[in-house]
Formats: structure tokens, C-alpha cells, sequence
């Protein structure tokens, strides 16, 4: 009688099926606490350029501008700040009504090659002014999704643009990859930071109001990456596509690789569209 064979575990698949495991749930607790204390982050994200309005505004009134052209100098000051943080609020609420239905999706076939083409134009001479490597792979001009052209643009940009603010040269590859098993697109956007890029301080609740320190004025304020990327995932599950990490830095990886899915677009619903 024939012994049963000892299968052997695949000890390397095993680590590596640890590794998207571990990063997956740190995404996934990392999206449920900034759900969780989206007040405290809102607010945390909107101080920066609030105090430095208030800071600009109480120097003019202490009647510490050397001159008048000084005390102008500081009103057009305050008033790019004013004008930053309400570019944020609308960030924000923007994707707060799309989520509640106040803004309706316009989704519709779209050419991938296209979106990913004006993705590149509004990012490239960022990546070179910081001497970043941006590769984006053209897809096959006959890959179709379903989206909403302008929130796909903006998730894409958002993935992009994260990785091109670290401030040490890297690279970051943007790719293509067919699922038809599924019918979905995966793109893959790819970069060299350190795993502990994606971490972010949590506890908001504890620290938004103990930052003694004076921020600068002329700050280019931003949304953090954190709540840029819920954000992401936020317009990716209404347009019924998602959003993972799959690949962090290790021994036998060198990059992070976050997936952005999205529906294929059939070729009938292609045909009936034109």
C-alpha cells in the first residue's frame, strides 16, 4: 500500500501571501479609523491653512507691517490661504455629495489610453522637476471602462501624485492588467517609498489641538495621503471598482504596489454607446 505523499508547504508563497495579508488589513484598519474619526481628521487637515490666515490677519491688526507695502503683501497672503482652504473644503465635500447622491456619476465607456494620457500631462513635469522616474505603460487603444470620466481622472491623479511628493528621486510605474476572469481592469500604480510611506499618524483626537508649533505661512497645503487615498476608495466603490495594496517594500520586493480596479467595458455596451 502506497504511503501518502508529505506536501511540502511553499514556504516563500506562504510569506508572500502574508505580506499582501498584513498589508491589506493595515489598509483596511488604516480606511476604518479614518472613517471613524473623519470630524477629527477633517479638522486636522483644514488647521494648517486656517492658521496661517489667522496668523497673517493678527499681524496686520498688531500693527507689525514695516510698511504698507509690507501689511498688502500680507493680505494677498491671506487671501492665497483663504482661497487654499476652500479648495479643500470643496475637495472634500465634493466627494461627500457624490457619496450621498447629491452629485450624480456620469458613467460611460471610456478609453483608457486617453484617461491615463491626460493623466501623464498634468503630472510628468512634476516628476521631472523633483527628478522623479513617472512611467505610464499605454494600454491597448481598444480597453474600454465604465466610469465617470472626471472622478477616474481624479483617483488616478491622486495615486499618481502621491508617490511624486516624496522627497528623495524615485520611481513610480503606472500599469495595465486585463482580469477577464472578472471582467475588471487592474491598474497598477507602483513606487519606491518605504512601507512606512503609507502610515500615518491616527490618533488625531489626541493631537489636533496640542500642536504648540507655529506653521509656516507659505505652505502648500494639500490633503494628507492618507485622506487623499480614502477618498479614492470612496468614488472607486460607488463606481462599483476598488481599491487594494498589493505589494509592499521587502527583502524580495522593492516597490509598493497599489491596484486600482475598475469594470470592463463589454464590447457590446461599447457598440450600443456609438
Amino acid at each position: 500500500m502506497n504511503k501518502p505523499q508529505d506536501s511540502q508547504p511553499d514556504v516563500s508563497a506562504l510569506s508572500e501571501q502574508l505580506k499582501l495579508t498584513n498589508a491589506a488589513y493595515h489598509l483596511a484598519a488604516e480606511m476604518s479609523q479614518f472613517k471613524a474619526g473623519f470630524l477629527a481628521r477633517i479638522s486636522h487637515e483644514l488647521r494648517s491653512p486656517l492658521n496661517s490666515l489667522i496668523g497673517l490677519h493678527q499681524l496686520i491688526i498688531s500693527d507689525l507691517c514695516e510698511s504698507p507695502e509690507e501689511e498688502r503683501e500680507f493680505v494677498e497672503q491671506a487671501h492665497a490661504s483663504a482661497l487654499k482652504l476652500v479648495g479643500l473644503i470643496d475637495e472634500i465635500l465634493n466627494v461627500s455629495r457624490t457619496e450621498y447622491g447629491t452629485n450624480r456619476l456620469d458613467t460611460q465607456p471610456l478609453q483608457l489610453a486617453e484617461i491615463l494620457s491626460q493623466v501623464y500631462d498634468l503630472t510628468h513635469l512634476q516628476a521631472a522637476n523633483r527628478n522623479h522616474r513617472l512611467t505610464i505603460e499605454t494600454p491597448a487603444s481598444d480597453i474600454f471602462v465604465l466610469a465617470d470620466p472626471r472622478w477616474l481622472r481624479q483617483v488616478l491623479l491622486n495615486l499618481v501624485d502621491t508617490p511624486l511628493k516624496y522627497p528623495e528621486p524615485i520611481n513610480v510605474r503606472v500599469s495595465v492588467h486585463l482580469d477577464l476572469a472578472v471582467d475588471y481592469v487592474n491598474i497598477w500604480v507602483e513606487d519606491e517609498r518605504p512601507a512606512e510611506a503609507l502610515s500615518e499618524p491616527i490618533d488625531l483626537l489626541k493631537t489636533t489641538f496640542e500642536d504648540k508649533e507655529p506653521l509656516p505661512i507659505n505652505e502648500d497645503f494639500t490633503l494628507s495621503p492618507g485622506l487623499s487615498l480614502m477618498m479614492s476608495q470612496t468614488i472607486l466603490e460607488l463606481m462599483k471598482g476598488h481599491l487594494e495594496v498589493i505589494a509592499v517594500p521587502s527583502a524580495d520586493a522593492k516597490f509598493t504596489k497599489i491596484q486600482c480596479s475598475i469594470p470592463l467595458c463589454k464590447k457590446e455596451i461599447i457598440d450600443a454607446e456609438g
